[in-house]
């Protein structure tokens, strides 16, 4: 299923340059991954939210059903970071892990889809979720990935 086909609402201008994501990490977000998403708040300070990650081609997509404040701070400031950690371990034997850092946009509608597609990775075949009869339809954030760092074969 394709995901950005929704009508944006954050009305961001989209980075020039985007960086496309090392093979081992869209395997890892294919495969269903937690991600620890950082927002701005208002007073400069981090917001911090645990995620479920998926990809849309290079774009890293969250789905979110309210009106939190990550939301409410993408949409005052779309600078995001995510990260995650993967299998195995790098240069001196430390844990692999990645940090993408990006410009978030936001789109309306497909967050209960996203979820749903997303929940079989990491809940297990056949559960439902969102787990309530007509879910709100949520918004989806895309993250156009400038900029990854971390520990792993991907940071240059």
């Amino acid at each position: 299923m394709h995901w950005s086909t929704a009508v944006p609402s954050t009305p961001t201008t989209w980075p020039d340059q985007v960086t496309s994501l090392h093979p081992a990490l869209a395997d890892e977000i294919d495969a269903g991954v937690h991600g620890h998403l950082v927002t701005v708040n208002p007073d400069g300070s981090p917001q911090v939210t645990v995620v479920w990650l998926g990809r849309d081609g290079d774009e890293v997509l969250v789905a979110h059903l309210g009106a939190g404040q990550k939301m409410r701070n993408i949409e005052r400031d779309p600078r995001v970071t995510v990260s995650f950690e993967l299998p195995g371990t790098s240069g001196p034997g430390l844990a692999n892990y990645a940090v993408l850092h990006g410009t978030a946009r936001l789109t309306e509608g497909g967050a209960p889809e996203l979820l749903q597609s997303l929940a079989t990775k990491l809940l297990g075949p056949g559960v439902k979720f969102p787990p309530m009869d007509s879910p709100p339809p949520g918004r989806i954030v895309h993250i156009a990935v400038q900029r990854v760092t971390g520990n792993g074969p991907w940071v240059s």
